[in-house]
């Protein structure tokens, strides 16, 4: 029995020491204690490389007047960093002159955190000196700007721009990205 009480005894120390190791009262001189935080912000760089895969495209009664305004999604798959493998969704409109915006769109990190995103600008028809031959349109330089998310993604800031284009050798979306984000250490 005594051997019972010592280990209850420790247990209830244990936890006691395990659940008050933040002070965030004020002290007799009302000297205010700030609690300690491990979590510490850093900013990295961030790149993205993904194919992505046209789920749809057509009418939506969010983008607009069809065929002027066109709903499309995409999802996809590649790295990066501080991702992992991960996916890719994006669900916007786009209108006649190529000029899109991105309401929905994020990233699920290799561990299932996400990421959420916002990317608009125009697709523009052919291809830039500096793309392959086998590029049929692009959207380069447009910017996106990362919105947080959850897991180590939570409070996540950050931005950077596009690079991404059509292919005439495949039916994908190449999107690589780089910047930088702003996100828990």
């Amino acid at each position: 029995m005594k051997t019972l009480k010592t280990l209850l005894l420790l247990a209830a120390v244990g936890v006691l020491l395990t659940t008050c190791t933040q002070t965030d009262g004020i002290l007799a001189d009302d000297t205010e204690i700030s609690p300690r935080s491990s979590e510490k912000m850093v900013t990295v760089p961030f790149k993205v490389k993904y194919l992505g895969t046209y789920n749809y495209i057509g009418p939506s009664e969010e983008c607009g007047e069809f065929p002027i305004y066109v709903n499309v999604i995409v999802d996809g798959d590649g790295t990066g960093t501080h991702l992992g493998r991960s996916t890719i969704h994006f669900d916007f409109c786009i209108d006649d002159e190529g000029n899109y915006s991105d309401p929905d769109a994020y990233i699920v990190a290799a561990n299932g955190d996400i990421l959420n995103v916002s990317v608009g600008g125009q697709v523009i028809q052919g291809r830039q000196d500096d793309h392959p031959e086998f590029v049929t349109s692009y959207w380069k330089d447009d910017p996106f700007v990362i919105l947080g998310g959850t897991g180590r993604f939570e409070g996540a800031s950050g931005g950077g721009t596009t690079d991404d284009y059509n292919s005439s050798e495949d039916s994908y979306s190449h999107h690589n990205w780089s910047g930088t984000i702003t996100m828990k250490k």
